[in-house]
C-alpha cells in the first residue's frame, strides 16, 4: 500500500499548499525512510540541512519501541524548523529482504498518521523517479546518486543521506515552483 499523495501541483497560489506567499522560504521535510533513516531540510531561511538518524531496536526494546522514537523525532524536527510545510518520503516497491519490508512499512504508516495528525501535506515519490532527476536514469546504482548529490554542492555521508536530499532536489523542482 502506498501512501496518498496530498499535493497536488496546482498552479493557484491562493490554494497550493506549496506557494510562498512572500513569508520566507517554504519548510520541507524529505526522508529515505529505514531503520537507517535519510533525512533532508528545507528550512525557512532556504537553507538545507540534511543527515542520517537510526532506529534499531536493541534486545531489550519491543518491536514497536522504534516506532515511537521515530514519531518523537518527526515532533522534534517539526518544533526545531518552527513547523513543516510538507513532508515527501521515498516510495519503495520492492525490497530485498522481508525484514526490509515490514521496517519500511511501519515507518510509512507512522509517518503518514502522523502528517495527518498535524494537518501537514505529505507524497510519496517512487524511487525510479527520484534517481531519474538526480541522474538521468530512473535504475541509477547508489554511488549515482551520490555523485549527483555531490554534483549538487551536498556532501552526504552515504546513500540513505543522498536518497533523501536527491528527493528534496526532486520536489524543489516539481513542487516548490523552480529549479534547486
Amino acid at each position: 500500500m502506498t501512501a496518498t499523495a496530498l499535493i497536488e501541483p496546482l498552479t493557484d497560489p491562493l490554494t497550493d499548499p506549496l506557494t510562498d506567499l512572500g513569508e520566507g522560504h517554504l519548510v520541507v521535510l524529505a526522508l529515505d525512510l529505514g531503520t537507517k533513516t535519510g533525512w533532508a531540510l528545507h528550512g525557512h531561511d532556504g537553507q538545507v540541512t540534511s543527515g542520517t538518524v537510526e532506529f534499531r531496536n536493541d534486545r531489550w526494546q519491543g518491536g514497536g519501541m522504534r516506532f515511537l522514537r521515530f514519531k518523537r523525532w518527526l515532533t522534534e524536527i517539526k518544533q526545531m524548523a518552527g513547523g513543516l510545510d510538507a513532508v515527501f518520503v521515498e516510495e519503495v516497491r520492492r525490497h530485498v529482504g522481508v525484514d526490509a519490508a515490514h521496517a519500511y512499512g511501519g515507518f510509512l504508516a507512522h509517518v503518514t498518521a502522523w502528517c495527518e495528525h498535524h494537518e501537514i501535506p505529505y507524497e510519496a515519490v517512487p524511487v525510479g523517479t527520484i534517481k531519474r532527476h538526480a541522474t538521468g536514469k530512473g535504475n541509477a546504482n547508489k554511488d549515482a546518486v551520490i555523485a549527483a548529490m555531490r554534483g549538487r554542492g551536498f556532501n552526504p555521508a552515504d546513500d540513505n543521506e543522498a536518497d533523501a536530499l536527491a528527493l528534496l532536489c526532486w520536489a524543489m523542482d516539481h513542487r516548490m515552483g523552480g529549479p534547486s
